[in-house]
């Protein structure tokens, strides 16, 4: 393992906005694709950290969080789906994962797993970059309570509807008072339904609520979300039943 990251500007004053760069870490066992993406990243900005296995990067993701994590599937010890799964335990970091083009079953299992995008291989620096600057826009309105992740986020006040507490400025999730660690997509999925209950909202609303104009999604990867928001408040509440599904129109939230 080996990593290379910009130093951060040094803060002029305590009180302004953080500007330090944002983390990426990359995991690969190409050191070739190491490389090239994360001096691609740094002149975008970035700071990056870089493991050639799942393992040892499962350790440090969780000891010392990145902003956001680009993981490959296939590599030695533990792929990126393991890896994945193994981070969903207890942590809610953006994840991009990379595929190649006749991988569209662990695509699939990827989302399901609770990954917020996938890139096929082989793929463009700009592409990918434009993906990382996407989620991370997400992950700060979802934490800063923005307006442009639709009409859910036009307030930072808590949305509370019957047994669900959902805060945006410090990204929690209570159901019956327990936590419920959602990430960022599945948080702004589930912010969107439960800001008006009973309101059917189409996957193309919910596609709109959760990702920007320049990522492209399908329906089978709002359906992934969805199933992963049930099965996350089944593991709190065996009988939740609070998301609806409407077929062939969409879903709901209920909070009766």
């Amino acid at each position: 393992m080996f990593a290379m990251a910009q130093p951060s500007p040094t803060p002029t004053n305590a009180a302004m906005v953080d500007t330090r760069p944002k983390v990426i870490a990359l995991v690969d066992d190409d050191r070739n694709i190491l490389t090239t993406v994360s001096i691609a990243l740094q002149a975008e900005g970035f700071a990056t950290r870089v493991y050639s296995d799942g393992a040892t990067a499962l350790k440090a993701l969780l000891e010392n969080p990145p902003d956001l994590a680009v993981f490959d599937i296939k590599m030695p010890r533990m792929d990126g789906l393991e890896l994945l799964q193994k981070l969903r335990e207890t942590s809610a970091l953006p994840v991009i994962f990379l595929t190649s083009k006749d991988e569209e079953p662990d695509e699939a299992l990827g989302l399901a797993l609770g990954a917020d995008d996938y890139i096929a291989k082989p793929f463009s620096q700009r592409l990918l970059t434009a993906r990382i600057r996407a989620i991370l826009r997400r992950s700060e309105l979802v934490r800063g309570g923005g307006d442009d992740a639709g009409e859910s986020s036009t307030s930072n006040e808590a949305i509370r509807r019957g047994r669900l507490e959902m805060d945006s400025l410090r990204h929690q999730v209570l159901w019956d008072g327990r936590p419920v660690s959602l990430t960022v997509t599945e948080f702004l999925i589930l912010e969107a339904l439960a800001a008006r209950p009973g309101v059917i909202k189409s996957r193309n609303q919910l596609m709109d609520a959760a990702y920007s104009d320049d990522v492209f999604v399908d329906d089978r990867t709002i359906d992934s979300h969805i199933k992963r928001l049930r099965r996350k408040f089944r593991g709190v509440d065996p009988r939740f039943d609070a998301i609806e599904t409407l077929y062939g129109a969409g879903y709901s939230f209920t909070d009766g």
